[in-house]
């Protein structure tokens, strides 16, 4: 017994000391998910932003869209934006997960102790999930602002190089830039809903378990909580951010009134 108390008491007050190498492994880890799943599910968000903007596409379903889609354009139209969705996610996922780590870090070290983090861990992941998102979407929005022209306007160039390249010669820097607000309203509550939620799912499944149980999780065991963890968090994340990601698709195509972003955002919600 006083051995566990011992070990307990130690892990409690263990901070992890990340090396620029784990910095760099948490980019490369996050840009591979991120790039691996965005991409993969490149034709659903064809055939989702279609449904968004285009008036023809509005009462169909996913599948009717996509249906619809492949009758009209023929079967590569459902891979349109996949190069910005690739590079941008890469990127965005890279920085977002790097990101994270690293407030969650300074987080700890800003409330004092690691004991005192736990108090406010729920905070810390907020806060932490929020900053990185905000500074990855940075990278993000001209890409996504690229994607989602080349998807709802047909013809409007031939893939990534020549759509960034268009879009930054006919409106510059706010039309790359047009969709940050919103996209930030979009990408921080789905980082929350991701990182949070998963952090919290790890808590309550370790809750549950003996201090015994814990020390001797079979691999196979530790990624059934993970995945688990994981998928509870991505429905999470997808929910939340679903709304935003309709007014972001909205402003990238130039709909909704002239006035500031907000005032923009306002009309299209209640529209």
């Amino acid at each position: 017994m006083a051995k566990r108390k011992a070990h307990v008491q130690s892990l409690a007050v263990q901070l992890p000391q990340f090396s620029p190498r784990d910095y760099t492994s948490f980019f490369f880890a996050g840009a591979l998910c991120c790039t691996i799943t965005h991409g993969a599910m490149t034709p659903i968000d064809v055939v989702k932003t279609r449904i968004q903007i285009n008036p023809a596409y509005a009462k169909h379903s996913m599948l009717s869209g996509a249906r619809l889609v492949v009758a009209t354009e023929g079967p590569k139209a459902l891979l349109t934006g996949f190069g910005p969705t690739v590079v941008g996610y890469f990127v965005q996922g890279g920085a977002k997960f790097s990101g994270y780590e690293y407030c969650k870090r300074k987080a700890v070290e800003l409330v004092g102790s690691p004991e005192a983090a736990v108090k406010y861990r729920t905070a810390i992941y907020l806060g932490s999930a929020s900053v990185a998102e905000f500074f990855a979407d940075i990278f993000l929005t001209p890409l996504e602002a690229t994607r989602i022209r080349l998807v709802s306007e047909r013809g409007y160039a031939s893939g990534l190089v020549t759509g960034f390249t268009r879009l930054a010669r006919e409106g510059g820097i706010r039309e790359l830039y047009a969709g940050f607000v919103p996209i930030l309203f979009k990408q921080i509550p789905y980082a929350i809903g991701q990182f949070t939620v998963n952090e919290l799912c790890h808590e309550l499944a370790f809750r549950s378990m003996s201090y015994e149980t814990r020390c001797n999780l079979t691999p196979v065991k530790k990624f059934s909580i993970q995945l688990g963890s994981g998928i509870i968090a991505g429905f999470a994340a997808a929910i939340l951010s679903h709304p935003a990601d309709t007014l972001l698709s909205q402003i990238n195509k130039g709909h909704g009134p002239s006035g500031s972003m907000l005032h923009r955002l306002h009309v299209l919600a209640r529209q």
